[in-house]
């Protein structure tokens, strides 16, 4: 995917779905479906940023405050790869 694509298809939360911070990450129930899913704690981070984020670039700059040792390039593959994963899983929808 590359950097033109990921900015115009940040996906948004689906409604169905609760999100639940635990210790090591976050639980995600889609209530549709009624499978749970889990995060690690980067993913339940990146979950929380995106109904704030407008963009991947604004994600991906959001998550090198909390992540600054990361390559950004090894930042953003990993962001659009939890995204694809959160699409295939009907978790994220796209932006109307």
């Amino acid at each position: 995917m590359t950097l033109v694509a990921a900015e115009n298809s940040l996906p948004i939360q689906h409604h169905a779905v609760v999100f639940r911070a635990i210790s090591d990450g976050a639980v995600l129930l889609h209530t549709g479906d009624e499978v749970y899913y889990g995060l690690n704690p980067v993913g339940a981070r990146i979950w929380q940023l995106l109904p704030e984020s407008a963009s991947m670039a604004q994600l991906c700059a959001s998550l090198q405050v909390h992540y600054p040792d990361v390559d950004p390039g090894e930042l953003q593959a990993d962001v659009e790869e939890l995204l694809g994963a959160l699409r295939n899983s009907g978790l994220v929808i796209e932006r109307a």
